[in-house]
Formats: structure tokens, C-alpha cells, sequence
């Protein structure tokens, strides 16, 4: 199962399962369904859960209705919560954005479909501080924001990379767009002239699969990625504070089936509302993840090369060995027809 964790937001990657929480609230999403609660909140035991498969098909076009025009498979591809935990975002394989109120109670409050909101199939997304605008990566690397007070207005272009973005985040004021692509770059830009780049965060050898503005440091970025490290940055600056290899302290897994993982009473509430219903999951479990094939593919093709250069120096000396051989042959002739003139 992924983690969205304290950032508040979760990816899906293939259809895998994921987990976001913010404050008393969680939100588990896999396949189309969502299932949300408030997970530290004594006395409530409430659970939401939503199906985009249920979600509208239709959306009126000045007065008109019309069917979205590349229809996906409703599986759910990322969410959010805002910073103070009163909306959540989502947004499906087609492509449309559902915004939900958290308080006082869960309820959906739009649904924005393919040809009016979200451009291209959304890879994360993010909610502002000033829970104003909805930001959006996308698979083609551009980032749109979406209003929150107009929900059916068009998305704005906000910035553009030339590679999969697949990570967005904000520092906590708002005044800065970080981004994450598959070229294992990390951009900086300022949020108000997004088209002006602060910095580059450069060091990974991967693809840079996650992001966070770390929670009380505001001036650092924790950063994932595919080379299998972790790697800590003043992102104002880009400059690099410190680098953890995963490989060095992963180690075998020691706990104990029977033993319980934590005495916190939150936790366990929110591990029962998974085990209760774990077979909404179940199905997308085990499924392939998207970053197997982020991987930049190596090529050692030098013992091919090698091989080829030795057939061709065998074949370089059999046709002088033959040149030589029918060069022999005319002389030889060319002798007897002379003997046999005298």
C-alpha cells in the first residue's frame, strides 16, 4: 500500500491502494473506491466511502449535455487533503476532478469531467494552503490549477517541464511550486510567475517518484526516488544537505505476525477500518506498479560488438587466404601454358 502520510495526499500507482491522512482524518483509495473517516475522532465510527464508478457521465455544455470524450476506467490516480483539512481532491482515469467537503460530514461537492477540467490523466495533485486552487501534474509535465470557490471553471496552465512530472508540492505559504519528473530533476518556481525557475534540485540518478515540504521546516524538501535513496535539500538554494541510501539500513523484516505494531489507539482504529474492509482492496493488491517502467533501461552490448569484430576479422582473413590461394592457382597455370609453348 503507498503512503501519502503527513503530506495528505496519496497516489494509486497502477491500481495499487493508497493512504492519505491529514490531522484526525484518512482516506484510503484503490481501484475506483474511496473510503474515508475520521480515524482519531473518539466516538465516531462513521465510515465514507465513494465509487467513482458512480460518479456522473454527463456534463451540460452551455445547456447541453455531451459524453466525455476518452472515457477511462474510473480507477482512481491521486488525492489529496488540504492543508487544514477541510476540502478533499481526487481525480480518475477520466480525468475528472471531484472535490469533497470534510466538515462536518464527507460530502462531494463537484464533479469537473475531461472536456471542461483536467487536461491529461493526472499523476499527483495538490490542495493550496489558502484552500483557493486545486494543482495538478500531469503525464505530459505540465501542471494546471483549478479554482476551489469555481469548480467548473477551465484549468490554467501553470508551468511545463519536458518530461513525466510525477510529484507536486507547495511550501506552506504558498509562494513556491515544487515538481518532480522522471528525468531526475527537482524544479523550483515561484508560485506567482511560475514561468521564473528559483532553482534545481540535482542529484538523483533515478527518476524522482516523491516530494514533501517537510512539516515545522519549512526551507526543506525530502525527496524519494528510484536510485533507492533519500535525499534532504534547501530547495530555495538547491543545494543538497544530506543523502540516505535505503539499501544501507533496510534490512529483513522482523516483526512477528501476532505482535502488534503499535499501542497507538488512532492507528489501530484505522488499521480495523482497513482489515473491516480490505476485500474493497483486495483485487488491486499485488498489481503492477507504475514505476517499473521508469527505470532508464542499460545496454551492455560490448561482448556483442566484440563477437561481431571477430567474424568479421575471420571472414577479412579467409577471403585473403582465398585471394592469396586463387592468386597461387594463376601463376601455376600460367607456367605449364608457358612449358607447353617451347
Amino acid at each position: 500500500m503507498e503512503g501519502g502520510g503527513g503530506g495528505g495526499g496519496g497516489r494509486s500507482p497502477g491500481h495499487c491502494p493508497a493512504l492519505a491522512l491529514r490531522g484526525d482524518l484518512m482516506a484510503v483509495g484503490g481501484g475506483s473506491r474511496l473510503l474515508a473517516a475520521r480515524y482519531r475522532e473518539a466516538g465516531c465510527d462513521s465510515l465514507f466511502t465513494y465509487d467513482c464508478i458512480n460518479a456522473e457521465k454527463t456534463l451540460g455544455n452551455n445547456g447541453q449535455d455531451e459524453n466525455p470524450t476518452d472515457k477511462g476506467s474510473d480507477d482512481i490516480l491521486a488525492f489529496a487533503f488540504s492543508p487544514s483539512g477541510d476540502y478533499f481532491a481526487l481525480t480518475d482515469d477520466s480525468k475528472r476532478l471531484i472535490l469533497f467537503h470534510t466538515k462536518p460530514s464527507w460530502e462531494c461537492v463537484s464533479v469537473s469531467f475531461s472536456f471542461r477540467s483536467v487536461k491529461r490523466r493526472c499523476t499527483s495533485l495538490i490542495i493550496t494552503a489558502a484552500d483557493d486552487k486545486i494543482l495538478i501534474a500531469d503525464k505530459s509535465g505540465d501542471v494546471y490549477s483549478y479554482s476551489i470557490t469555481e469548480p467548473q471553471a477551465e484549468g490554467k496552465l501553470e508551468l511545463g517541464h519536458l518530461s513525466l512530472l510525477l510529484d507536486v508540492a507547495l511550501s506552506p505559504d504558498d509562494q513556491y511550486i515544487l515538481t518532480a519528473d522522471r528525468d531526475e530533476k527537482i524544479r523550483v518556481s515561484l508560485a506567482k510567475a511560475p514561468y521564473y525557475i528559483v532553482s534545481y534540485c540535482l542529484g538523483h540518478k533515478e527518476f524522482v517518484s516523491k516530494i514533501l515540504v517537510i512539516p515545522n521546516y519549512p526551507d526543506l524538501l525530502l525527496s524519494a526516488s528510484g536510485d533507492s535513496t533519500l535525499r534532504l535539500w534547501e530547495y530555495k538554494s538547491g543545494e543538497e544537505v544530506y543523502c540516505c541510501h535505503l539499501s544501507t539500513i533496510c534490512g529483513p523484516e522482523t516483526t512477528k505476525a501476532d505482535q502488534p505494531v503499535t499501542d497507538d489507539k488512532g492507528l489501530q482504529k484505522m488499521s480495523k477500518y482497513l482489515q473491516d474492509n480490505w476485500t474493497v482492496f483486495e483485487g488491486f493488491v499485488g498489481t503492477e506498479r507504475r514505476y517499473s517502467s521508469l527505470y532508464k533501461a542499460s545496454f551492455d552490448n560490448m561482448a556483442d560488438y566484440l563477437q561481431r569484430q571477430e567474424e568479421r576479422l575471420k571472414q577479412q582473413k579467409k577471403k585473403r587466404q582465398e585471394d592469396l590461394q586463387r592468386g597461387s592457382n594463376g601463376e601455376i597455370k600460367k607456367m605449364k601454358t608457358e612449358e607447353s609453348s617451347l
